[in-house]
């Protein structure tokens, strides 16, 4: 690819360089010719100059300084073979140094080559097919929720988020300064913990949040009886949930035929990518809980109301863009791909 691109661009500059050539011998000047080929007076000043003394090898471009290549080609294909079929020895994956043995090359040669072609040994991500048989209706019906939700309709996306730990620091947190970061010790002290049930308008990014010392069917259905009262009277709620057995329990399914304005719509199984309020968990841990220090479980239901209060202050909706159609088809693309005759 890159010995194709770089006769492209060579063969490019021949006919830019006889085109300059050909204007010159029309009798035009060197500013005139700049302009009819939109380039500057100082190429076309190289060029004429050049093709006068040296005719058409001057076209040529000249040999460039630096050190003489040293890896083959050869080499290169084996670098990119053994990173894609093999592993070393008594080892799972490569390392830049394990290579430049094997191959005889620098490890620096080595992270250059897989830079070019995009190789990442030392990395590795983690998937999940959902094995739920409604997988596809699932999908269809949360996605249709977040692209076209309902008229005269709230959409909540709600979750819990359990065991949260109220973790004290055993030395005190030494703030940043310049050129050093903020430090803390490694090890801590705990406090207990707290479950926080959160619901988010995916209309307008809001969040509506409970402490609870649990997570069972009857805190769920609790935090039902919040969202009635917080959502105005008229519109129907739907909530996106996932298929915890406290969702589907008894006493919540009670309180559904009792509250006929709520409709819940589960994703599909070991699917809470799908699910909105996940996103709003993840940045609730990266900027409230990971660098918290909390002396109390009291002090940590604090801390979780007071971000959820900040939050509301500046909410914002998260935008969903993927159709339920782009969705599936890259499940079934990955299905093939992992099914094949090499897995």
């Amino acid at each position: 690819m890159r010995n194709w691109a770089r006769r492209r661009s060579t063969a490019q500059g021949l006919a830019k360089r006889a085109a300059i050539v050909l204007a010159c011998a029309d009798g035009l000047s060197n500013t005139a010719v700049a302009a009819r080929l939109e380039t500057d007076r100082k190429t076309v000043r190289r060029w004429r100059t050049r093709f006068l003394a040296e005719r058409l090898d001057g076209l040529s471009d000249e040999p460039r300084p630096g050190v003489p290549r040293t890896i083959t080609d050869a080499q290169v294909e084996e670098v990119v073979v053994r990173t894609l079929e093999a592993v070393p020895e008594g080892g799972t994956h490569w390392s830049k140094r394990e290579m430049a043995r094997q191959v005889g090359i620098s490890p620096t040669s080595v992270y250059r080559i897989w830079q070019a072609f995009g190789l990442q040994p030392h990395r590795t991500e983690t998937f999940k097919i959902s094995p739920d048989p409604l997988l596809l209706e699932k999908i269809r019906d949360v996605v249709g929720l977040y692209l076209a939700p309902p008229a005269n309709a709230v959409v909540f996306s709600v979750d819990e988020k359990p065991q949260i730990q109220a973790l004290e620091r055993t030395a005190p947190v030494l703030p940043m300064l310049p050129g050093v970061p903020e430090r803390r010790s490694f090890d801590y002290i705990r406090h207990g913990t707290t479950d926080l049930f959160a619901a988010l308008d995916i209309a307008t990014g809001k969040v509506i949040g409970k402490v609870s010392a649990r997570h069972a069917a009857e805190d769920f259905r609790d935090f039902l009886d919040l969202l009635d009262h917080e959502v105005e009277l008229g519109l129907t709620v739907h909530v996106i949930c996932d298929n915890l057995s406290a969702h589907k329990a008894p006493v919540v399914h009670k309180w559904l035929v009792a509250h006929p304005r709520f409709a819940l719509h589960f994703t599909p199984t070991y699917s809470s990518w799908i699910n909105q309020v996940e996103r709003w968990f993840a940045e609730l841990q990266r900027r409230c809980l990971e660098r918290g220090v909390f002396c109390s479980v009291d002090a940590l239901q604090a801390a979780l109301q007071k971000w959820i209060e900040v939050w509301n202050e500046q909410a914002r909706p998260f935008r969903w863009t993927k159709t339920a159609d782009q969705i599936i088809d890259r499940i079934c693309r990955y299905c093939d791909r992992i099914s094949g005759p090499a897995h």
